[in-house]
């Protein structure tokens, strides 16, 4: 590859991440006025929206963030059996939509909930108590497989080292653990916060009364079609993605120079590990009996008053167009994973691969969509795409989606082409190798897992979106998350339940696919043969 080509396909990247990221982004800031912003924050229901998603959110990471915290510690810490299948169920509620899981609630535990008629139960779940279960729900795996990661890969060497010295395990989980995990907790503390104070799923769905500054957003846009306080909000719901973006990367531009050296492999204590069997457990049915709902809810005719058996939901939800909207979810996440993956290999390589000026701001713009929740991505393309040709088609929902769930993927690929020796092109201009020729023979094969998980990633996420998609989608182009609101809106949870059972399905179908492929890839590692041009 010429110097000059890679100028130009880096000058490409550049321009279509301005004209989808930053200049939507610059037409919302531009739609907000003074007055628009001083009916905001001057509204009489401002001060508690704003305090309701600040408590809620902080109330609901610090439970999300030890319960990720104990489970981790259990599966990396402990000799249990079965570690993959806890991960599995555990992560769970990953692949369906936020606004699931306050309909799960509301199946167990509303006013003629399951658990409610069972148990007797008069509690009500609508409200502040509502919202903090269902967003942890939402948001704990996110959290568990964050820490999970860091403590797989941590050094056993200081271990040793405590052990032979006599030191306590209280002492070492003190003096180690939590000065290793202190900055990679800083990360998920924040992660985890943005996630929950940003998501309208939920709180939508149960808040009932209690209303968050997303569920505010919403409601004047598409309610009362209000784009100037609406990007007011959206303003605000930035700040808190932005400081977390800001404080992650300052931390690793700090980096680490510590390696492991040994992974840890945790000897059996039956105490322990029986604690560890125990809550492992309990928390995998606690993760299972939202999505049983989902199954019973599907097949009877009306809960509580009609148990009869039935098909009636799932043909309802077929006639209703169901059928279209999953072909909508299918193409728009397809398509999203072939270009997302495309496009973030391409960057990554001219980012991580190439060095220069351009280089490090097609980086930057690269991982700015993560500080963008889906709401604020979504209305500034109402805004900075109506009338034109993408406005109303698929192709808006499938950019939108690219770009919404972009940085994680980028970044996966990026720290992957950082491991490859850095002299490999070097050595192949040597050896009159060309740039495009490494990349094809040596790169794409030596990073296949990580393109498999790419695709999976973007494709798990743009089936179950609703937030990015909310404001873009019309009847002819709505996906099947969507599906949800327009049931729950008409009391139908029933068919809410199938369309979010129906979600999971897939999802576990392609999670399924991505398993087998990289058992295979293990099975059959490429081997590389270069020779001279």
């Amino acid at each position: 590859m010429k110097k000059s080509s890679s100028v130009l396909i880096k000058i490409a990247l550049v321009i279509v991440f301005t004209v989808c990221v930053i200049l939507p982004l610059l037409q919302m800031f531009l739609t907000m006025s003074g007055e628009s912003f001083l009916k905001v924050v001057t509204a009489e229901r401002f001060g508690l929206v704003l305090g309701n998603s600040i408590t809620v959110s902080l109330v609901a990471t610090f439970i999300s963030v030890a319960l990720a915290m104990l489970l981790s510690f259990c599966i990396s810490r402990s000799s249990i059996q079965g570690k993959n299948i806890f991960r599995v169920i555990l992560t769970l509620p990953m692949l369906i939509p936020s606004i699931s899981h306050g309909m799960g609630l509301i199946i167990l535990f509303g006013a003629n909930g399951i658990l409610t008629n069972l148990l007797g139960l008069s509690s009500n779940i609508y409200g502040f108590g509502g919202i903090v279960i269902g967003s942890v729900m939402y948001s704990f795996p996110v959290a568990f497989l964050m820490l999970s990661d860091v403590l797989t890969y941590e050094d056993a060497s200081p271990y040793e080292a405590a052990d032979v010295l006599g030191i306590p395990k209280y002492r070492q989980f003190f003096s180690i653990t939590l000065p290793y995990l202190s900055k990679s907790l800083i990360s998920v503390v924040f992660a985890t916060f943005t996630l929950i104070i940003t998501d309208y799923g939920v709180p939508l769905m149960i808040g009932g009364n209690y209303t968050t500054l997303p569920v505010m957003m919403y409601q004047e846009i598409v309610g009362l079609l209000d784009f100037g306080k609406g990007s007011v909000i959206g303003s605000l719901l930035l700040l808190p993605a932005v400081a977390a973006f800001i404080i992650d990367a300052l931390k690793k531009d700090r980096g680490s120079s510590s390696f492991v050296t040994k992974r840890i492999k945790p000897r059996r204590n039956p105490l322990r590990d029986g604690l560890c069997y125990a809550t492992c457990g309990l928390f995998s049915i606690i993760v299972i009996i939202p999505i049983a709902t989902f199954i019973m809810l599907t097949f009877i005719k009306r809960y509580p008053l009609d148990m009869t058996l039935t098909l009636d939901h799932i043909f309802k939800t077929f006639d209703m167009n169901g059928g279209t909207y999953l072909l909508n979810s299918l193409i728009v996440s397809v398509l999203v994973s072939v270009i997302g993956v495309a496009t973030a290999y391409v960057t990554a390589y001219c980012t991580a691969r190439m060095s220069g000026v351009l280089s490090r701001v097609l980086h930057l713009i690269s991982i700015t969509s993560m500080a963008i929740p889906g709401l604020v991505l979504g209305l500034s393309y109402v805004l900075f795409f109506k009338g034109s040709f993408l406005y109303g088609t698929l192709a808006i929902l499938i950019l939108v989606n690219t770009i919404h769930f972009f940085a994680s993927p980028y970044l996966m690929i990026y720290n992957s082409f950082n491991i490859i020796n850095k002299n490999l092109e070097d050595v192949g201009a040597t050896l009159n190798i060309s740039r495009p020729r490494i990349f094809f023979q040596v790169l794409i094969p030596q990073t296949k897992d990580t393109l498999i998980e790419m695709m999976s990633y973007f494709f798990v996420n743009s089936m179950m979106t609703i937030s990015a998609v909310s404001f873009l989608a019309n009847v002819s182009t709505k996906q099947l998350s969507l599906m949800i609101t327009q049931f729950e809106a008409v009391r139908l949870l029933e068919c809410s339940a199938f369309v979010s059972l129906l979600i999971l399905c897939v999802n576990l179908l392609v999670k399924g696919i991505v398993y087998v492929l990289k058992k295979q890839l293990k099975k059959n590692k490429p081997v590389i043969v270069l020779a001279e041009e």
